[in-house]
């Protein structure tokens, strides 16, 4: 704040006075800030359509790969059995029966309130035996040691009365290559579920029958990129279809539309002149950010064209994208479905060159070393950040004039205090003459 000097001698508001000198000498700075301002809303603006451009560079890369387009899903005749597609799947129908289910392995001991021996061995499905050595005849110690051997079988002690327990073994995981055996002890033991495999037969009676097992009720690539789960057993045969799965591709398709309507009508807005009346009813006509700017309008050019152009010669308009006039697209989702049906392969090769095309019109514009709106907002940046020292520096002249005339008032009115203080001497000096004159004239 500047030194306050209003009205020592002169009695003049001092500081208004300077405040306005100053906010003349500042107008410059003033404009220069409304610049800025309206910089940074610009960069702000194209900031936000090169990002939506930019994630519409990456959907097109990859809906442009004719990996994209392997797109298939599963069905099964049955709720009980259900199947998922996964890289690699191809097309075609299978029938399976279910003839068992996967489960672990239960052995329980005969009654017990102690364990009578020192060690137990647990032996796996392949033969690997491990001694278990608990620190004492506890059964909860014997449940503590089996439990952390790492063995994949978890020992739990069950009440059955009377004081009296049984240990239940289990294993952790089902199949067949979890099975064990519980040995070197007095205790007696039974195996009441045995560790199996879940089965499934394929070609059921008929001379190509074929069974086949798995670890889990899982069937993996039982065709290719088909993953099977059974979940109850059945003499019925179940029928597995995989076919290309429209919809998913249908899908690809219309986002790609989508997402360039999405671009093209942030630019319309952002480049839209609108018209409103200020407080005395006047009309005020303000344009967009993006109004009149040839960099935008080339973006938006080249977009467009690369969705729409034809392909080998056929408009995409046949597959159902076309153009609009008010310079969108349109995706008819009947128009795409028919196409697709009645050539699948022609139809994915168009939306693939389409995807395409659309990429390298989206990377050229967004590409963050090359990309035609990553070199615009790099430029408005290093523009603002000019333009920012510049005000900086204003505001050193500024502050430099501002002290240059409170020095400047301030000697005035201390030069004023002066030539007051001499007025006010000489007119008590006049004053102390005048009755000497006046009585020396009236003798």
């Amino acid at each position: 704040m500047g030194l306050s000097i209003d009205g020592l001698i002169s009695g003049q508001d001092t500081t208004t006075l300077i405040d306005n000198l100053i906010a003349v000498e500042a107008i410059p700075q003033t404009l220069l800030k409304g610049k800025v301002t309206a910089a940074q809303s610009y960069t702000t603006a194209v900031q936000g359509l090169n990002t939506q451009v930019a994630t519409l560079a990456d959907a097109a890369t990859k809906a442009a790969k004719p990996a994209s387009y392997d797109l298939y899903s599963a069905t099964s005749s049955s709720s009980q059995v259900t199947a998922t597609t996964s890289a690699g799947a191809a097309p075609g129908v299978v029938d399976v029966t279910v003839g068992r289910l996967a489960q672990n392995q239960v052995t329980v001991t005969g009654p017990v309130s102690t364990w009578p021996d020192a060690t137990l061995t647990l032996t796996n499905a392949a033969g690997t035996a491990t001694v278990i050595t608990p620190a004492s005849g506890s059964l909860d110690d014997v449940v503590t040691a089996v439990n952390a051997a790492g063995l994949g079988i978890t020992a739990t002690k069950v009440a059955v009365g009377a004081g009296a327990f049984r240990v239940q073994f289990s294993s952790a995981a089902p199949g067949a290559a979890n099975g064990f055996t519980v040995t070197g002890g007095t205790v007696p033991t039974t195996e009441v579920k045995a560790a199996q495999d879940a089965q499934v037969t394929l070609w059921a009676g008929t001379t190509a029958e074929q069974a086949i097992t798995s670890g889990s009720n899982t069937f993996t690539n039982l065709l290719p990129g088909l993953d099977v789960t059974v979940s109850v057993v059945s003499a019925t045969p179940v029928t597995l279809t995989v076919a290309r799965d429209d919809t998913a591709i249908t899908t690809m398709a219309s986002g790609l539309v989508t997402s360039l309507n999405n671009i093209f009508a942030v630019i319309t807005n952002r480049s839209a002149v609108s018209t409103t009346t200020d407080s005395t009813g006047k009309p005020v006509t303000s344009a967009g950010v993006f109004a009149g700017d040839s960099t935008i309008r080339t973006v938006n050019q080249n977009l467009i064209t690369a969705a729409s152009m034809p392909v080998d010669g056929h408009s995409p308009s046949e597959i159902g994208i076309s153009i609009t006039k008010s310079g969108t697209l349109e995706f008819d989702q009947d128009k795409f479905a028919a196409a697709l049906a009645k050539d699948p392969a022609g139809t994915m090769k168009t939306v693939q060159e389409i995807a395409g095309r659309v990429a390298s019109a989206s990377a050229a514009a967004s590409d963050k070393y090359s990309g035609t709106l990553t070199a615009t907002i790099t430029s408005q940046e290093s523009q603002v950040k000019t333009m920012g020292l510049e005000i900086t520096d204003w505001d050193l002249r500024l502050t430099a004039k501002r002290s240059s005339l409170e020095r400047t008032y301030t000697a005035m009115e201390s030069r004023l205090g002066e030539l007051k203080s001499q007025s006010a001497w000489l007119t008590s000096q006049i004053a102390s003459l005048l009755p000497a004159y006046t009585g020396s004239t009236s003798s």
